[in-house]
């Protein structure tokens, strides 16, 4: 697949959906797949931006990545960065560390999530919460700042 046919798959597995703030989640994706692209990442890893949710939130189902035309190494980013049921942030970061290009990948998802703009609609509870879970999420993934 293209970057082009991946976005226009993504966009509408994700039809009709809004992020926490009652926007389109489109504009998430978007915003993640050029904050890969700033960040110097490849065709791939854009392309696993485009999809980065898709699977973990049951709009695209793991069958569907297994046989789609993309490369190994896209299906293997989206995997990683898709959070299992249940599962420990520990591991969760451990298995984007252990996969090549899931980490950029990650650092763009982050670094949407929690900027402040975003997340200044949001109530204060919420905010915390949030802001809370990104900053351990960095951490864990050793990311800076």
């Amino acid at each position: 697949m293209t970057t082009a046919e991946v976005e226009a798959t993504a966009r509408a597995a994700h039809a009709g959906q809004t992020d926490k703030a009652g926007r389109p989640y489109a504009e998430h994706l978007r915003a993640v797949a050029e904050g890969v692209r700033a960040r110097g990442g490849d065709e791939e890893q854009i392309a696993a931006a485009w999809l980065h949710d898709a699977v973990e939130d049951d709009r695209l189902t793991e069958q569907w990545l297994r046989e789609a035309a993309l490369t190994q190494r896209t299906k293997d980013i989206v995997l990683a960065v898709t959070k299992r049921s249940g599962e420990p942030p520990e591991a969760y970061a451990a298995r984007i560390l252990a996969t090549p290009g899931a980490l950029l990948v990650k650092e763009a998802d982050l670094a949407h999530n929690a900027d402040p703009a975003r997340l200044a609609v949001l109530d204060e509870a919420t905010r915390t919460r949030l802001a809370g879970k990104y900053t351990r999420m960095r951490a864990l993934l050793g990311l800076a700042g």
